[in-house]
């Protein structure tokens, strides 16, 4: 439930190494007066001193931001969980961008990612994720607009249109996702959540707790697994997923990279691979929140393992892979945004592999929501609060 139901954090346990069942398990202790939690694959592997960057606010006064874009003469989108898309300026000021569509602005529903096209600058196309009400209740649906700001009069979204609706529908406010990705091709990943239903994610008819790939059109892409399996969704990239939050391309092999939810722990990092099976709920590393086992275990023929985990929960949501050369040591590390864990975490990468964490920004003591790497180089993450921020991190 986005965080709020984890205990504090004590422990954590990971799993690393190949998805295809070699893992190697490792376990490390919260090391007292140090602000980062060190995690380590090796014995040799320690606790060290946490990276120095400053955080520097670009903007205030967000209510509960979900998902910031880079526009490329500069300044942001910003999404607002209650359904507002603003510009943010340089120099901190919000104009409010009309024609968003309505939301269902209800526990963790709203209005959700925002992204770019990639070929923004020819054709001012917007993407967002939201929940969208019905009769039948809420799900998750993508919404295809361009951004005008040429008539003098504040920005607005023109000819917008919802271009693909989940039938991921529930009442209740849990669980939609949502995150969006560009593949190579130009076509979207995007990622629904369970709903709070978790069976539902093992069922090919149903849109929920899954990962989707879809056309610039939201049509299912070429080449997805199901496109003529009648039993399937033709959308389906993957499934059995829990509630993904986190979703991004690795810079060098291209694959889709997600960051799902746990329960109380079992908040897991996977490579969706097309036409796979990551085993929400029949397996799972966490446990109810009640303290119960979930599903069947950790391991089933036919489901795939995460190639990490965290337990307890860090609540994680948003994900960038950093490239730039304004953290020279950070080259190649994955930075996962933590709600219930009030940090960034900084994983550095082996491969497939995630070889150590260091916690970041815990002195903030805000919840990550999002984390991007800016075309300037800069990280930048959201925290997720009623006086939400923009927040750039300086070397």
């Amino acid at each position: 439930m986005d965080g709020f139901w984890e205990g504090d954090v004590q422990h954590a346990y990971w799993r690393q190494g190949s998805r295809h069942g070699l893992l190697r398990y490792a376990w490390t202790v919260l090391v007292a007066g140090i602000t980062f939690l060190g995690l380590a694959g090796s014995p040799n592997q320690s606790a060290h001193a946490q990276s120095a960057v400053t955080a520097e606010t670009v903007a205030s006064g967000l209510s509960y931001p979900w998902s910031v874009a880079f526009l490329p003469d500069g300044g942001y989108l910003v999404t607002e969980r209650d359904g507002v898309l603003k510009v943010v300026h340089e120099d901190g000021r919000q104009d409010v961008v009309a024609g968003t569509p309505d939301v269902f602005a209800q526990g963790q529903g709203g209005l959700l990612d925002v992204v770019l096209s990639p070929s923004f600058e020819a054709d001012q196309t917007v993407y967002l994720t939201f929940s969208q009400g019905s009769p039948e209740g809420a799900g998750t649906s993508l919404f295809k607009a361009t951004l005008d700001g040429s008539n003098g009069a504040g920005y607005a979204l023109v000819e917008g249109d919802t271009i693909f609706a989940g039938n991921n529908k529930a009442f209740g406010g849990r669980h939609f996702g949502s995150r969006l990705a560009f593949d190579g091709d130009g076509n979207i990943y995007m990622t629904l959540g369970d709903r709070g239903d978790g069976p539902r994610s093992q069922d090919t008819s149903d849109h929920t707790g899954s990962v989707l790939r879809l056309t610039p059109d939201g049509d299912p892409a070429p080449g997805n697994p199901f496109l003529d399996n009648p039993a399937y969704q033709p959308e389906i990239w993957s499934i059995g997923h829990r509630n993904p939050q986190s979703a991004a391309v690795h810079p060098e092999t291209g694959a889709l990279w997600t960051v799902e939810h746990g329960a109380r722990g079992g908040d897991e990092i996977n490579i969706p691979e097309a036409g796979k099976n990551y085993g929400w709920p029949v397996i799972s590393y966490g446990r109810h929140y009640a303290g119960g086992k979930i599903g069947e275990g950790t391991e089933k023929a036919g489901m795939e393992q995460p190639i990490f985990y965290w337990d307890p929960s860090i609540a994680p949501s948003g994900m960038a892979f950093v490239t730039s050369d304004k953290y020279p040591d950070w080259s190649g590390d994955l930075l996962v945004g933590a709600l219930r864990g009030q940090h960034l975490a900084k994983l550095t990468l082996d491969g497939e592999d995630v070889v150590s964490e260091e916690q970041l920004l815990t002195d903030l003591r805000e919840r990550i929501r999002d984390v991007r790497q800016g075309p300037d180089g800069f990280i930048y993450v959201l925290t997720d609060s009623d006086d939400g921020k923009l927040i750039r991190l300086r070397p």
